[in-house]
């Protein structure tokens, strides 16, 4: 049994076209399959409409979340509660930006032996130029930051039994699953796609969230940031111990020493960073605090098609 794993926010207006596209697919797929909606907290008609659905399609599944708790937790709660009956799960987006057409070939990478296949975006003509831009500058930078990524996929994958077990045996909370799957190891595939556009609703991922979720990838899968703060302590340092010797032989020679604008400017820079500083190591720890509390990630409300 194979389950594709749809994340739900306030998809009220898509979510019966998506379950239309998604029924098409099944029917072709060489093994039995179900989807499982995942509502996470939608203030929107986007339950009552899964309950209908689940009615109206034998494929259907849902549960609900008892709160709003963020796209990758409710991923990872949809992926752990089919863990046990899956031999298989794709995960993909209720928006159909993601072709679903892609699913067959995931599952025909599976059959030949693949544990992850990635759903890779071949090109991002259909983006705005700052969309594109920024996304572009994302992977650049969780690159740099010693994130291990793929380059332009999102959440649109295919995990075998074995690899998904071996996901969910991190207990983490802060989730970045881009970085985690990754980790993983195993036989791994692509899958090419062109994107599409949104059917219909908004995007649920503005440029906030993706400065949120570029924070949570670093911070949770690198101390390059710390590091950088190290080095650059070092660097203030040596030009500190310069400034010193500077003042010093100019005080020999007898010349006075002219610049409060340049130590107000001094003093303003140096304390902006020991502030910069400050901020990076309290989001290290306030990850930490996090992850010690062991506080459970979600909870299930109600389901439907049990």
């Amino acid at each position: 049994m194979i389950y594709i794993v749809v994340p739900c926010y306030n998809e009220e207006a898509v979510l019966a076209e998506t379950t239309r596209q998604l029924a098409n697919v099944i029917q072709t797929l060489v093994c039995p399959a179900r989807i499982l909606y995942v509502d996470d907290g939608s203030r929107d008609g986007t339950w009552p409409l899964i309950e209908r659905l689940g009615r109206e399609y034998a494929e259907v599944r849902g549960v609900r979340l008892a709160h709003n708790v963020g796209h990758q937790q409710a991923l990872w709660a949809g992926m752990e509660h089919v863990a046990d009956e899956a031999e298989a799960i794709v995960s993909i987006d209720a928006d159909l930006q993601d072709d679903v057409d892609v699913i067959g070939r995931m599952v025909k990478d599976y059959a030949e032996g693949a544990d992850v296949v990635y759903g890779v975006r071949a090109s991002r003509a259909t983006d705005s130029v700052f969309k594109r831009w920024t996304a572009q500058a994302f992977y650049r930078f969780m690159t740099a930051m010693g994130s291990e990524t793929v380059y332009n996929h999102a959440d649109f994958r295919l995990l075998s039994q074995r690899a998904l077990r071996a996901l969910l045996a991190h207990h983490e909370r802060n989730l970045f699953l881009r970085g985690m799957v990754p980790l993983l190891g195993f036989n791994v595939r692509k899958e090419y796609y062109d994107r599409k556009e949104r059917q219909a609703g908004e995007s649920k991922y503005p440029l906030s969230k993706m400065l949120s979720l570029a924070v949570d990838g670093v911070t949770s899968f690198s101390v390059k940031p710390l590091r950088l703060i190290m080095i650059m302590g070092l660097v203030f340092i040596l030009i500190a111990l310069g400034v010193i010797l500077w003042a010093l032989v100019e005080y020999v020679r007898g010349n006075t020493i002219q610049g409060w604008t340049s130590l107000l400017v001094s003093l303003w820079f140096v304390g902006g960073t020991i502030l910069l500083a400050l901020g990076v190591t309290g989001e290290y720890i306030g990850k930490i605090y996090k992850e010690v509390k062991h506080r459970p990630l979600y909870f299930i409300m109600d389901e439907v098609g049990k």
